[in-house]
């Protein structure tokens, strides 16, 4: 009885969705969420009732030795990745999101303010729910003074990725979270200021972005928010690129693909990690921008890149298929991987990369690394099999984004992560205000010594 009232009230909420009136097309992100939060909190309710007690998965030793890679530990509501689909924002795919999704007048490619409220609701969102998120973002996007201070006082030697770091957690001095959690809010209200603080961090990424960019690579002053524009131009008109069209595409294409991809990579898993402590989002967001400056996990395109340049300054511009597979095998045997290649869970071609070949196919495609691209994607796959180095041989999001940026004049390769940061916060933020909203308890898994593990077994076997 329980569920099939469950049932009706989700159909009714679908229903309400499809045909809404004009003046709930207006309603607010926010309004939409204090709907939907009841709806969820029993939808989890009956999940846990149904299915709490059974076993999820086996667990073995080498997981635990080897970062627990594959393990079942964590929900994330975003996203799931498909070892042979690839990535799906609640339950759609890249080009199901780049055909749903709002776009900014004459433009093509998905507003990532369309992607921010799927992974918020679940739901598409309309062109005029779009429109009052941009505006929205707008006229949060100001960063108090003594953090652009902050940020002008670092040496332009400090990493750009460090500067984006501290600017983030100085942000914490005026979270409403934190002001409600000392003022004694209930914990059922927890994702109102949760709510609040997120939407702050993402609108205020792209002055800080910006200041950083312009303050180490000496770009002159930062320019205003327009509140008229997207997100996406808003950002681009701060890092200096605001005049290109194309690069303003990109960025919004960029921001929804790198957006969100599961909760087990580093940087999404860290702010929910710290999130469960209570931490509000922006202490949360600084400590995953700190994971994904890690070489493991947020540079992977400069790698790219790198040894793209390295290669054509070898074989030069325009070079034969077999040139270039000399150059992959030779690299296979100096101990080396080919960077952009291979990935944790993908088992096929990542759909990032395939959205980034298409924008470049359209945009670019008689520029000469985007056909070293190219080549090298229909070479080192054959390669990597017949070598036995890798379950999957096809390429990641990182084997592409780089060339692009490069492209369109982009080319501090330190300043890639800041943007794969600025894109990231919407995933981390959307989940941060789910686990407020449900309740999430603070996370805490078992650990074990190896002597423990090593006494565990004995005492199995004696």
């Amino acid at each position: 009885m329980f569920r099939s009232a469950l049932h009706q009230s989700r159909r009714a909420a679908a229903r309400s969705a499809r045909f809404a009136s004009t003046s709930a097309k207006q309603q607010t992100l926010k309004e939409r969420l204090s709907e939907l939060i009841p709806v969820e909190m029993e939808n989890v309710k009956a999940a846990r009732a149904e299915h709490g007690k059974k076993s999820f998965g086996p667990v073995v030793v080498d997981q635990l030795y080897g970062g627990m890679r594959g393990l079942p530990a964590l929900i994330w509501e975003g996203s799931v990745l498909d070892a042979e689909e690839g990535i799906r924002f609640r339950g759609k795919t890249i080009p199901e999101c780049q055909e749903l999704l709002p776009k900014a007048p004459g433009g093509q490619e998905p507003l990532p303010e369309g992607l921010f409220w799927l992974l918020v609701t679940g739901e598409v969102p309309t062109q005029e729910q779009v429109t009052a998120l941009s505006k929205d973002w707008a006229a949060r996007a100001a960063i108090p003074e003594f953090v652009q201070e902050l940020i002008d006082r670092c040496p332009p030697t400090l990493h750009p990725m460090s500067q984006f770091s501290l600017a983030v957690t100085a942000l914490n001095h005026d979270s409403a979270f934190a002001k409600a959690y000392q003022e004694g809010i209930s914990k059922k209200d927890y994702w109102g200021p949760t709510f609040e603080d997120s939407m702050d961090l993402i609108a205020k990424l792209p002055n800080i972005a910006g200041r950083i960019y312009r303050n180490v690579y000496g770009q002159g002053k930062l320019p205003a928010i327009n509140p008229d524009k997207d997100y996406s131009w808003n950002l681009a008109n701060l890092l200096g690129f605001g005049e290109s069209q194309e690069f303003v595409e990109l960025m919004r294409l960029y921001i929804t693909i790198h957006s969100d991809h599961e909760g087990g990579n580093v940087s999404a898993h860290t702010g929910k990690l710290v999130g469960s402590a209570l931490s509000d989002p922006f202490l949360s967001f600084g400590a995953s921008l700190n994971g994904l400056a890690g070489p493991l996990h947020g540079l992977a395109n400069q790698e790219v890149l790198i040894w793209l340049r390295k290669m054509q300054s070898k074989i030069g511009e325009n070079a034969s298929d077999e040139a270039v597979k000399e150059y992959v095998w030779s690299t296979l045997k100096g101990g080396q991987v080919v960077p952009g290649y291979g990935h944790a869970v993908l088992r096929k071609t990542d759909p990032r990369y395939m959205a980034q070949r298409e924008f470049a196919l359209k945009h670019l495609p008689e520029d000469p690394l985007f056909k070293l691209v190219g080549q090298v994607y229909n070479i080192v796959p054959e390669i990597l099999l017949a070598a036995g180095k890798a379950k999957n041989p096809w390429p990641n999001v990182d084997a592409h984004s780089g060339v692009l940026l490069t492209h369109y004049g982009l080319t501090q390769m330190q300043f890639y992560t800041v943007l794969f940061g600025v894109s990231r916060a919407f995933g981390v933020a959307a989940q941060l205000i789910w686990d407020r909203a449900l309740g999430a308890p603070l996370e805490r898994p078992k650990s074990y010594s190896t002597n423990a593990i090593k006494q565990m077994f004995k005492d199995k076997t004696a």
